[in-house]
């Protein structure tokens, strides 16, 4: 199993600003990846947004197995007690979806307002996340093109944009990057092959490795379909290096670029349809 390494000071200083930015709106539009949808959850969520309602997407479900996915979703659902919504950045049809249950969810901070005496106003949202989850892909999606910014809001900080998506929210046009915190070296595992950390803090020869030994659990025949291995023979990155002809001095397998391109393969999808997480 891979090590992989973190470091707490900027952890302290992401969650800081995360909090700053959440002080800001009433709604809070979770993203995480459909591949990994439990691994790529903040564990603590709620220590940050408080009681502020929250709305999962779950993106690039067009590259997740659905089956999975779906009997995942229903544990997330009464675990963390939050409305779960499947999608696809590069899929826009189901927009409105996305901000009618935003809008829903923000029912009631927009009524307290009312209450207090004030204006009513559109709900302030913003889109949070772990690192390469999509956000700001989500966003420009829920923006679109025909979408304009409306500026800093009165009592809130100069630098931070909205853009009216609905007539009932307001979106932050920056997303809230959520980061990543020391986990079982497990979970920390499958946000590595999601690309979710960075290379920095692991050796790709190594989380290489590790995914293609989960992968010959979850779905070894992807992988035999894909390099073209045949029932009998013993499957390594150093055999898919051979597979590919990724070869160095003296004809030996170039292990870096074999494991560069099982991790690619996966996370551009040509190894088809996979979510990682296993249903309990």
């Amino acid at each position: 199993m891979s090590h992989i390494q973190w470091y707490p000071g900027h952890i302290a200083k992401a969650e800081r600003k995360l909090k700053e930015q959440l002080n800001l709106v009433d709604i809070i539009i979770e993203v995480a990846d459909a591949r990994i949808p439990v691994s790529s959850l903040y564990p603590d969520i709620e220590r940050l947004t408080h009681d502020k309602p929250r709305l999962l997407l779950l993106n690039k479900s067009d590259m997740a197995d659905l089956e999975k996915t779906k009997l995942l979703t229903e544990t997330i659902k009464k675990e963390r007690n939050c409305s779960i919504i499947l999608t696809s950045a590069s899929n826009s049809k189901d927009i409105n979806k996305i901000i009618n249950k935003a809008a829903d969810l923000s029912k009631p901070s927009i009524s307290k307002l009312i209450q207090k005496g004030l204006l009513p106003r559109p709900a302030r949202a913003m889109v949070i996340g772990m690192p390469n989850v999509g956000k700001s892909s989500i966003i420009n999606k829920l923006i679109g093109k025909s979408k304009t910014k409306t500026g800093a809001k009165a009592g809130i900080t100069r630098q931070q944009q909205w853009v009216r998506i609905n007539p009932r929210i307001d979106l932050l046009d920056t997303p809230g990057i959520i980061p990543v915190k020391q986990v079982e070296q497990s979970i920390a595992e499958k946000l590595a092959f999601v690309d979710s950390i960075g290379e920095n803090a692991y050796e790709i020869e190594s989380i290489a490795a590790d995914f293609l030994e989960l992968m010959m659990i979850q779905y070894p025949d992807r992988i035999k379909e894909r390099y073209g291995f045949n029932e009998d023979e013993q499957i390594d990155i150093e055999s898919i290096a051979k597979k590919r002809n990724l070869l160095i001095t003296n004809s030996k397998p170039d292990i870096l670029r074999a494991s560069s391109l099982l991790l690619s393969d996966f996370r551009e999808g040509r190894l088809g349809k996979l979510t990682l997480d296993e249903p309990d």
